[in-house]
């Protein structure tokens, strides 16, 4: 597949080069040892890493002697892919052994031993770093696998980031041979692929790979959508060619006519980018007016900016449409100046002006660095780069998340947002995700900056902590000694580390409540049997008072508070510690609720009598993995795992329990659709048409109107399961006029939609 495209100032998570068209060697032939030693040689000429390198061939082809993909290749063919991969990236030798090896601790009989005996212990410690966690035995989801998996590379990657680079390569590799695989494991791994490894990729600025991720598994999770979009940019292509020839040769003129040297390219938008924007913006195909875009590339700063002085001297530009990223650069050191001008025939173009060094680092991102310095143990010295600190902030999250859910969603949020660009009152940059507020700021600070904070000021001006914060905006931070964190702050917080440090001060403070309500409750009961609880806190009584706490470790303080969240009573403790005394004195305060038979579900460790619930906020279905909350009178709500509420909930982790469906019962369930389409007489009618035609009932209906002739229909409709559900989402995005259909989930007054 063809990953070249130009990606719009607005539609760039991260900046980056979306103009990437470039010879794939790995993808366009047979890759042998040969062609690989061949394409390490034209910038690594050294023999004694040449050797390396084979010897490396070598050793992979006889532990995987007699291996086969799922294609039927013999799966050398595999690292030798990956190897010329990074070859195109010019990386050094170990990297190179390492793709070459790094399937070899997983799937072969090759030991740790061997390796390091042949190698040495850097290119063990990079292997170990890629080699799957799965080779490890977890009782544990496949989610819980893939955080797992996940922390550890990320663990690894931070002391030397070719254990990403390798990871990438990898991941590329499996993705265009990904049709072999059945189709729910392809599905898996493309959404994975959406939501971890392209955005790494294009964290680390090497823009092809993140293109051509996209586009593969975007062809992967809605094959139809992506063959329509790819047939329509090639007719828009064909109609607009002299077009874009014509501009170009007008700016070349240009450049000449004023002395300013340079290279003029164009490119078209690529697939998922287009679908992307269709989406978030709800217009239709024929609405985007910037497929289209040119690429200016000079020697010198200066003559960057003389070079969009000089466009906007020809074209009208767009207010609002011009971005500097070269005296602000992205965190993943991408540098450009971005324009959007009207050319002629009203044709909104974008234009990207850079330097040859500033396109050499948007093209390969970190790898660009590579030759430039080592450290002494051959790892490469990149350390200044902002790319490292942003991987090192992350290995701080993940020590700070215990929850593994709520670390992988950390990690998503952070690999996409656009940064915004914020001052210190003493000048010093700081930079912060898109929709970042002044509490973030303050947290960014220091944890008792953010934990103290009642307000801060920003441009000289007295605003609140929620206030979303801006490019070019200087914050100062108020705090007050007595100021304490709040729940609310959770509604508005948008980084990790805040969230985190927010949620680990109420979740102490509430054990805290909890213990002291706990402890009042035995007091209170042992006041009635005519004893002191005091007595209880010695031998013979301690050790038993202790058993009641589920910790390795077992505390006073863990006892109290299960008593003050209501996981336990205090007559449960003091009939244990005074067996046959009390009698009603002791009894429950309540009886415990009937089950809710219409609810196929099973809690784990629950008992039998248990109020059960669907929570209304994710509507979860058979098929999907769910968690139970213990609420306080209301029994057991059951969530989908990735529900966005749990986020709020997680923080009383003793009321998450395990839960699972109950296969032997049937029931119908409801969820809730948004289609978003064309607005055009029938479309309500056509697609409640499929819906009940696949068995479905429409329970609920509403029209909307949205802007640039789309229209919006919500719909809630029950379903038997998620298979059910997904073949209806299936049929539904097939109806011609349908721009995108998705199940959404909410969390407060917010809309999450989810992937079908």
């Amino acid at each position: 597949m063809n990953a070249s495209s130009l990606l719009s100032s607005t539609d760039r998570p991260e900046g980056g080069s979306d103009f990437s068209e470039r010879p794939h060697a790995a993808r366009d032939g047979v890759v042998t040892i040969e062609t690989l030693l061949e394409a390490v040689s034209r910038y690594n000429p050294g023999p004694e890493g040449l050797d390396l390198i084979r010897k490396a061939y070598l050793m992979a082809f006889e532990s995987h002697e007699g291996q086969r993909r799922q294609s039927g290749d013999s799966y050398i063919n595999h690292p030798l892919n990956v190897a010329m991969i990074l070859a195109e990236m010019k990386v050094d030798t170990f990297c190179l052994v390492t793709a070459l090896l790094h399937d070899t601790l997983e799937d072969t009989s090759l030991t740790p031993e061997q390796i390091e005996a042949a190698f040495g212990k850097k290119v063990l410690h990079l292997i170990d770093g890629v080699t799957k966690i799965g080779k490890f035995h977890f009782k544990k989801s496949r989610a819980e696998k893939q955080a797992e998996n996940f922390r550890k590379m990320l663990l690894s990657m931070s002391e030397d980031i070719r254990v990403l680079l390798v990871k990438l390569a990898d991941r590329l590799h499996n993705m265009r041979t990904i049709q072999w695989l059945d189709p729910a494991k392809q599905k898996n791994i493309a959404q994975e692929t959406l939501d971890i490894y392209a955005p790494l990729a294009n964290r680390l600025g090497i823009g092809w790979i993140k293109l051509e991720l996209e586009d593969l598994a975007f062809s992967v999770l809605d094959p139809e959508t992506y063959a329509d979009l790819r047939a329509r940019v090639a007719r828009k292509r064909k109609e607009r060619t002299n077009y874009i020839d014509q501009i170009i040769r007008s700016v070349s003129q240009a450049l000449a006519e004023n002395g300013i040297p340079g290279r003029v390219e164009g490119r078209y938008k690529h697939i998922y980018s287009i679908y992307r924007k269709m989406t978030s913006q709800e217009i239709p195909f024929d609405e985007i007016y910037d497929l289209m875009g040119i690429r200016v590339i000079t020697d010198t700063k200066l003559h960057c900016y003389g070079i969009l002085g000089l466009l906007h001297g020809i074209y009208k530009p767009m207010s609002g449409r011009i971005k500097d990223f070269i005296a602000v650069p992205k965190s993943n050191m991408y540098q450009s100046l971005h324009t959007t001008v009207i050319a002629p025939e009203g044709v909104l173009v974008e234009f990207q002006i850079r330097t040859e060094e500033m396109h050499r680092v948007a093209e390969e991102g970190v790898a660009a660095h590579w030759n430039y310095k080592e450290n002494a143990d051959g790892s490469p010295a990149l350390s200044d780069l902002k790319v490292v600190t942003w991987l090192r902030q992350l290995v701080e999250w993940q020590k700070e998340l215990s929850d593994n859910q709520e670390f992988m969603n950390s990690v998503k949020l952070n690999l996409f947002p656009d940064e915004v660009y914020v001052f210190t009152p003493a000048g010093d940059v700081r930079e912060m995700i898109k929709g970042a507020t002044a509490i973030d700021f303050a947290y960014g600070i220091h944890t008792e900056v953010g934990n103290h904070t009642v307000g801060a000021r920003i441009n000289g001006r007295w605003v609140p902590i929620k206030t979303v914060l801006e490019s070019g905006d200087v914050v100062e931070i108020i705090t007050n000694p007595s100021q304490t964190p709040s729940k609310d702050w959770l509604r508005f917080v948008a980084t990790p580390r805040a969230r985190a440090r927010i949620r680990h001060w109420i979740k102490e403070e509430e054990m805290r409540q909890s213990a002291d309500i706990g402890l009042r409750s035995l007091e209170s009961e042992s006041q009635k049997l005519h004893r002191r609880w005091s007595e209880f806190l010695k031998a013979p009584f301690l050790e038993t008072v202790l058993s009641f706490s589920d910790l390795p470790e077992p505390t006073l303080e863990d006892v109290y508070s299960r008593i003050g969240f209501g996981r336990l009573s205090a007559g449960t403790v003091l009939r244990k510690l005074l067996p046959g005394q009390g009698g009603d004195l002791l009894a429950p305060l309540s009886t415990p609720l009937p089950l809710k038979e219409q609810v196929p579900i099973v809690v784990r460790g629950g008992g039998k009598d248990l109020l059960i619930g669907l929570a209304g906020c994710c509507s979860p279905v058979p098929g999907e993995e769910i968690v139970g909350y213990v609420t306080r009178g209301r029994g057991i709500i059951v969530h989908t795992s990735d529900c966005p509420n749990l986020v709020h909930l997680s923080l009383e982790q003793d009321r998450l329990v395990p839960a699972v469906w109950d296969s032997s019962k049937d029931a119908i369930f409801d969820v809730h659709l948004r289609v978003s389409m064309e607005d055009k007489p029938g479309m309500l009618a056509a697609v409640s048409a499929v819906i009940s035609e696949r068995g479905a009932n429409i329970t609920h209906a509403e029209v909307k109107q949205a802007k640039h002739r789309m229209g919006v229909l919500d719909f809630t409709i029950t379903v038997g399961n998620l298979g059910h559900l997904q073949e209806i989402m299936t049929r539904v995005q097939h109806v011609k006029g349908v721009v995108r259909v998705q199940r959404v989930k909410t969390s407060g007054d917010q809309t999450t939609p989810l992937h079908f």
